[in-house]
């Protein structure tokens, strides 16, 4: 593992840093939110070098020491560098947009041309520099976003192989939840939903193809949004399937997340959403007919509490809540996603690894998998690579047919269950968004309870989830989905309930509770395993 950058060096060595400079007295860099960053940048009680040092030098502390939590893989080396360019800027009237100074975290699946290596925590990529920028990188450059770091993920995205433990990577170790140490941060954008709880940063850019943008910030206690297919770029990210795959925003609050998504919408995204994400944020909901899903109630006691605090504070704002006690998908959606999931993976991934001139050692999946099988354990630890490797085997001119079928049945599942809803005057589904985290477990892998994701996911559809209330000390999330470029609409919904329910909680950093050795519920036929 990489950790570089100035302070943070001399900080793992056991050396003591240069002192941070100081922010204007009164003003506490800790647990600040964008919204209150934009302003205090704004009037020069901050600096955007002052935000950078104060993250360097909590990462520092609690990364792999203190808490170690293994949150962050790599450390940008330039990230002082590009915020003393940025206040420049600020100084002499050139502000590029809202974002212009605030420093974000990359998941490590993204290519950045930096000194930042792309290896989606996989041995085999260990090191690799790629010498373009993803293009969602490339607009939060022009942005005036610092890149910070990058996170730490399951390895390749959750897709390598069976009984998985969420957050954990060969390169970057087994990323922890801030809330209780022992536990999952789930979904393999682990390391940016911890990061972003844990106070690491202010905003973070993670990826999902099914659950893992919306797991890891339900578990860790935060915003996440999964945004419409094609809202954001994938070009440049390490890919499982074109047909799931997106980057999205996490952060601690609806209005940061809308912020950083703003920053990265693809041409026909703006257009298709003309409306500011921002604004909507700060906008009340416009009172409609809302789905409330009751499925779950009996599965986890405290959602029950969530939703109905949910249901309430919808109707005191003028919404119809109709709640339903049947939220089940079929099983032949989920043979059909991962039907899908393995040509695009075998077809996908082939094509980044050529395109970002990976070393020729590795640079196709049969030479990856031949990788992992020489070095063993060290590039196996845990778990198999049953994933890699039929994806490897996978004729993608034999299997083109089927292919064709099971994406196309997958995507007539998924979106039946959502619109014989939001075609009929519904205008968001309201879902508990997973159960409360389990205990890690490197021997038999995560122990879901539920999760409700897939729908979204396979549909393409937006989801965003925000935290809904408590299982003792385990967050829970709530999310909301709605047709295709619905976002400035759940956001709007979004922001009412987080002011309403009022459930976010900053981290514990609990290292364990007695009950941990308890079983955690058997998983039921989903979800798939957040990708």
């Amino acid at each position: 593992m990489r950790l570089l950058g100035i302070g943070l060096t001399l900080l793992l060595l056991g050396c003591r840093p240069a002192p941070l400079p100081e922010a204007a007295p009164g003003r506490d860099l800790q647990w600040l939110d964008a919204r209150s960053a934009q302003q205090a940048l704004a009037s020069n009680e901050i600096s955007s070098e002052q935000l950078v040092q104060f993250y360097l030098a909590r990462i520092a502390e609690h990364n792999q020491r203190g808490y170690q939590l293994h949150a962050i893989t790599d450390i940008n080396p330039d990230a002082l560098a590009q915020a003393q360019q940025l206040d420049k800027e600020r100084a002499a009237g050139r502000v590029r947009s809202a974002l212009h100074g605030l420093p974000v975290l990359l998941k490590a699946n993204i290519a950045t041309a930096d000194q930042l290596p792309t290896t989606a925590g996989a041995l085999a990529l260990q090191g690799h520099i790629t010498s373009q920028d993803a293009e969602l990188v490339r607009q939060l450059r022009e942005a005036g976003a610092v890149i910070l770091a990058k996170t730490n993920l399951s390895e390749w995205a959750n897709f390598r192989g069976e009984n998985s433990a969420s957050g954990w990577s060969a390169l970057g170790g087994q990323t922890r939840n801030p809330h209780l140490l022992s536990h999952t941060p789930c979904g393999s954008s682990s390391g940016a939903g911890a990061a972003i709880a844990a106070d690491f940063g202010l905003l973070a850019v993670g990826t999902e193809t099914d659950g893992s943008i919306i797991c890891p910030s339900a578990i860790n206690g935060i915003v996440g949004i999964k945004p419409t297919r094609g809202a954001v770029s994938g070009e440049g990210i390490i890919p499982i399937a074109s047909a799931q795959d997106i980057a999205g925003p996490m952060a601690r609050r609806i209005y940061d997340a809308a912020l950083l998504l703003e920053a990265m919408l693809t041409p026909a995204a703006r257009e298709a959403i003309p409306a500011s994400l921002t604004a909507a944020a700060l906008q009340p909901a416009n009172a409609g007919k809302v789905l409330l899903v009751r499925a779950y109630d009996e599965r986890e006691p405290a959602v029950v509490s969530m939703l109905d605090n949910t249901a309430q504070a919808l109707a005191a704002a003028g919404f119809e809540v109709v709640e339903t006690a049947e939220w089940q998908l079929p099983s032949e959606l989920y043979q059909a996603e991962f039907s899908v999931l393995l040509y695009e993976y075998a077809r996908d991934l082939q094509r980044w690894l050529t395109d970002y001139q990976v070393p020729e050692q590795v640079n196709t999946l049969q030479k990856i998998v031949a990788f992992n099988r020489a070095q063993g354990e060290r590039a196996l630890a845990f778990f198999g690579q049953e994933y890699l490797e039929q994806a490897a085997a996978i004729d993608l001119v034999a299997a083109e047919a089927d292919y064709i079928a099971a994406l196309a049945q997958s995507r007539a599942l998924a979106e039946a269950a959502l619109n014989q809803y939001l075609q009929q005057g519904f205008s968001a589904i309201i879902l508990p968004s997973y159960g409360p985290a389990w205990p890690i477990d490197h021997v038999n892998g995560d122990q879901f309870n539920f999760g409700t994701s897939t729908a979204a996911a396979v549909a393409g559809y937006p989801s965003i989830t925000l935290p809904g209330g408590y299982s003792g000390v385990l967050p829970l999330g709530i999310s909301l989905v709605g047709l295709p470029w619905s976002e400035p609409e759940l956001i709007r919904i979004g922001a009412l309930l987080e002011q309403q329910l009022a459930a976010y909680r900053r981290p514990g950093f609990i290292p364990a509770l007695p009950a941990d050795n308890a079983q955690a519920t058997p998983a039921q036929p989903e979800p798939t395993q957040p990708e």
